[in-house]
């Protein structure tokens, strides 16, 4: 599978940019990939060497439009975390 296939799009809230100073990264990821796809992604993506990957399945809420309801899709959050000698994530820097 190819990294663009496992690595979705990034998170842009204010929590994750806080962690851009100390090279924690996040990301919205496929639902059935696990820790080691996505440390193979992220680091032949951006060229980057990955200390750690920590995942979030994030379910979906209920919500309603009058009388119908319906699920709003469930998510997978990666946060990675880059080891000290490797570099930024330089789409991430703007944000800084």
């Amino acid at each position: 599978m190819a990294p663009e296939d496992i690595i979705l799009r990034p998170v842009l809230t204010e929590k994750a940019t806080d962690g851009i100073a100390t090279k924690r990264y996040t990301f919205i990821v496929l639902k059935t990939a696990n820790k080691t796809q996505i440390k193979i992604a992220v680091e032949k993506m951006f060229d980057v060497k990955v200390k750690s990957v920590n995942t979030v399945t994030r379910r979906g809420k209920l919500k309603r439009m009058g009388r119908n309801e319906g699920y709003t899709p469930t998510a997978k959050k990666a946060i990675v975390t880059l080891t000290e000698s490797s570099k930024a994530i330089e789409f991430f820097s703007a944000l800084q």
